[in-house]
């Protein structure tokens, strides 16, 4: 890896074997750096190099060096290695199963469940697209007045042709299918990128990670050449890794920005059908109104959306039905004609007769798209072809059908634009559409609140974002959170939008530019995909960003004309939260590359002895860092502090991968660091970007000790399968020496000897290869060994006496000789976010007595 990352090479097979200083192991059997001791591997079972272990940080690696062993020796070594036992993968923390025992695949939905899906889905991912009749034609036309029926079959042209665009064609056909094995979104692209191409700048990625079921990649084969080419630069270029992680961190940001704005216009736009209805309900009492539905949408945000999650569905198909049932009404009793707009030829005319003023109605024009994105945001609840039978058959004819009603009665009442919603509908069913609306536009803004929350979420867990309290406000489904922060500051902003605009007009000059920055984000990074991922015919690849690029340029272009008018808003917010994911992301690299070069070498700790130079007392200490390889440095700073230390040591670090979620089978890595009587291991807890981390202080314990259990147990029985090898393994060779010498003498007897051996050796290996290695009968179990049974007595008597979380209050600081502005950006700007932000250790709920903290200071 490059950028002062861990570099390891991707053996096809990793073996442990046991060291002189009783050296380091995973518990998958994957690679270490060289302070830790390394097992033994086999590369692509063509060579294998000299071992060495001469001291206590002796590794033994493999090269590619032929003559480094006779081949009689690599011969014999490749016979050993070939009788081994398939290796887990990871510590299943409940059942000690192999990682693929669960089946993670995804299996077929039926029919049924597949329309019932659907049917959920137009509750949760279309609110906001299906609330857009609303005010779409109201905001066109104050930019362009009606003269003649040209504006008005142009404008309904331009609405169909969009909608057909840009959600059914580019998002249902092929953005939905650019998923993270399920899930979607501006970081589900990101992380799938992450996995085929090292671009992530947080240098944390080691190869055992590729071993997680979620994880595996399927390369197809055609295009590959490209593909790789695309995978080098991106690697190989910093320039072009912050430019991805500037396009993805603006893509989120927007999504919020989104979420400011969307409760403000949807509520409004409902209340507003009251003016003119109600004698008396001016825009003051619109504006109160407003504000009144707002907060009580906010506070009943922290009791979670499951519990009135049913009525969201039957509630949008009600106003769904409504939208298609008034629309036939309206083009019957009003205007046939207008489904000429079909022919695109009235989008020419319509340009062609207002020009400039045209250009500025796209800024309305693109209402009708708003929660596209939605579409691909939310997919993680449910599936494709859910969201695909809903658009193609309720929220798209309905939606089309909706705006020609709409189109049909401006034909006879072209003064109507204002309120032509609630104008086009029958005076018998005004209130029932009102409430309908009402509650149609409270779900809308219920979705993209939600979108909020799980964008920070996943920010947050990618290092994007500042640590900060997240309920868990449903036991079933883990996807519904609560962030009472961001609700807080979302209700603040959406209380002072509506006070200071006033209007839905004015509201929707700021409306969109989030939404089509989101959208150009998404074609960016879906050109990637396609390049990179699925290696797409080249011809195809340019189509895409051409065609949907152009058109989505076409229309920011429109609705930045709107910045003075109100659309500096929404890119205002977006600047904020961008500025601060990046900043945070910025800050954590450079603190995890300090740790990285202050980390402490095993050497030291060895040469410290098992006492480690100190008293070693009764009970477990859990040093939490974010190096996943290598002694941290607070380790160093806790020896030099504390007047004695833990019996048992245990470096944690929790690390998130560039997948959805990790099964629980394949979460845990433990790895032994140092000698036995040292009672020192590591720990890497690995979450995926949407898992839930909720667990009590004392569960976690309970599973952690469980875990290291099962560890040490399986650890024994693999020396036990080494040294039965072994012994095998003389065997052999003394069968072969009782074979007269050669006259070559004694010193060079076994090299001949091994050398024509090696075709027995080969014609052995090859014949164990396709079963599966048993262990020996001479192998020693895990309760038979004296060893373990101490060392296990041992680690129950330290649980016993309790746990101390052992944390660094780090302090990073920019270099003396940094830039003003990198000292302005760590100094200030990060240590504001880091002494603001949650602590670690208040996931866990740890009691404060269990804490011990030290002062550390990161020069970055």
């Amino acid at each position: 890896m490059d950028d002062g990352g861990i570099q390891e090479e991707p053996p096809t097979a990793r073996f442990l074997a046991p060291t002189r200083s009783g050296g380091s192991r995973w518990v998958d059997g994957s690679e270490v750096d060289s302070s830790e001791s390394a097992p033994w591997s086999l590369d692509d079972e063509r060579s294998v190099g000299a071992a060495s272990a001469g001291d206590a940080s002796a590794t033994v690696s493999v090269g590619t060096a032929a003559g480094a062993m006779s081949r009689a020796s690599s011969g014999a070594f490749r016979r050993r290695l070939g009788k081994r036992p398939r290796r887990v993968d990871s510590l299943d923390v409940e059942a000690m199963d192999v990682r693929g025992a669960h089946g993670h695949s995804s299996k077929e939905i039926s029919l049924l469940s597949t329309v019932a899906m659907a049917f959920q889905t137009l509750g949760v991912v279309y609110g906001d697209m299906g609330t857009s009749p609303l005010y779409v034609f109201s905001d066109v036309f104050s930019k362009v007045p009606i003269k003649s029926e040209v504006e008005i079959l142009g404008a309904l042209s331009l609405v169909m042709y969009t909608i057909a665009l840009i959600p059914f064609a580019k998002y249902v056909f092929i953005v939905l299918k650019a998923n993270d094995n399920g899930e979607g979104g501006t970081f589900a692209l990101y992380s799938l990128i992450c996995r085929y191409a090292k671009v992530s700048l947080l240098p944390n990625q080691q190869r055992v990670d590729e071993d997680i079921s979620s994880f595996r990649l399927k390369l197809p084969t055609p295009e590959l050449e490209r593909a790789l080419c695309v995978k080098d630069c991106l690697e190989k270029k910093p320039l072009f890794k912050n430019i991805l992680l500037f396009l993805v961190l603006m893509g989120t940001s927007m999504v919020i920005g989104d979420g400011i704005l969307t409760p403000s216009m949807s509520v409004m736009s409902a209340v507003s059908g009251l003016q003119g209805q109600v004698p008396g309900f001016n825009t003051d009492a619109v504006v109160m109104v407003s504000i009144v539905v707002l907060m009580l949408l906010f506070s009943v945000q922290r009791f979670g959306t499951g519990k009135v999650g049913f009525m969201f569905a039957p509630i949008l198909a009600l106003w769904f039905l409504n939208l298609g049932s008034i629309g036939i009404y309206n083009m019957i009793k009003y205007d046939i004609s207008v489904v000429k707009a079909f022919n695109p030829v009235y989008i020419y005319l319509f340009f062609n007769m207002n020009g400039i003023k045209a250009w500025s109605a796209l800024g309305g024009c693109v209402l009708c798209i708003t929660g596209a994105e939605a579409m691909f945001a939310d997919l993680g609840h449910f599936s494709v072809k859910s969201i695909q039978v809903a658009f193609t058959a309720v929220v798209f004819p309905c939606l089309l059908i909706a705006y020609m009603g709409q189109a049909a009665y401006l034909m006879k009442n072209p003064r109507a634009v204002e309120r032509i919603f609630y104008d086009s509908v029958p005076e018998v069913l005004f209130w029932p559409v009102f409430v309908i609306a009402t509650l149609a536009a409270m779900i809308a803004s219920q979705a993209m609140i939600s979108a909020t929350f799980s964008c920070i979420k996943q920010a947050m867990a990618l290092g994007c974002f500042p640590r900060i309290k997240i309920i868990h406000t449903s036991k079933r489904v883990m996807g519904q959170i609560y962030i009472p922060v961001m609700n807080w500051f979302l209700m603040v902003m959406c209380i002072i939008i509506v006070a200071t605009f006033r209007s839905t007009n004015d509201i929707a000059n700021a409306y969109g530019i989030a939404e089509v920055g989101v959208m150009m984000v998404s074609t960016a990074l879906v050109t990637l995909v396609m390049l990179l991922i699925w290696q797409t015919n080249l011809f195809l690849v340019l189509c895409f960003p051409i065609l949907f690029g152009a058109v989505e340029f076409v229309y920011l272009t429109a609705v930045l004309s709107k910045i003075r008018e109100g659309g500096w808003l929404p890119l205002a917010f977006s600047s904020l939260f961008l500025c601060i994911m990046y900043t945070w992301n910025y800050g954590s690299v450079l603190k995890y590359q300090s740790e990285m070069r202050g980390k402490i070498s095993l050497d030291f700790i060895l040469d410290l002895g098992a006492t480690l130079g100190t008293m070693r007392v009764p009970g477990i200490g859990l040093v939490y860092n974010e190096l996943v390889q290598g002694i941290p440095s607070i380790f160093g700073q806790l020896l030099v502090t504390l007047p004695a230390m833990h019996s048992t040591i245990v470096f944690v670090c929790i690390k998130y991968v560039p997948v959805p979620y990790v099964p629980l089978e394949e979460r845990f890595l433990f790895r032994r660091v140092g000698q036995k009587d040292y009672h020192m291991f590591r720990c890497v807890a690995r979450y995926g970007y949407k898992d839930v981390r909720k667990e009590d202080h004392g569960f976690f314990e309970q599973l952690l000790v469980e875990s290291l259990e099962k560890f040490m147990r399986r650890e024994a029985q693999e020396i036990a399968l080494e040294a039965s090898t072994m012994e095998a393994e003389r065997d052999d060779v003394s069968v072969v020496s009782d074979v007269p010498p050669s006259p070559a003498g004694a010193g060079d007897l076994h090299v001949p000897l091994l050398s024509d051996q090696r075709l027995v050796d080969d014609n052995r290996m090859f014949n164990t290869e396709g079963s599966a290695p048993l262990l020996p009968s001479s192998s020693m179990s895990a309760e038979e060994d004296p060893g373990l049974e101490y060392e296990l007595a041992a680690l129950r008597e330290a649980m016993a006496s309790g746990f101390t979380y052992l944390l660094a209050h780090g302090d990073v600081r920019a270099r003396k000789e940094s830039l003003f502005m990198k000292k302005f950006i760590i100094n200030y700007f990060y240590a504001f976010l880091r002494r603001n932000c949650r602590a670690g250790t208040a996931t866990l709920k740890v009691p404060h007595s269990n804490i011990m903290r030290v002062g550390m200071t990161y020069m970055v």
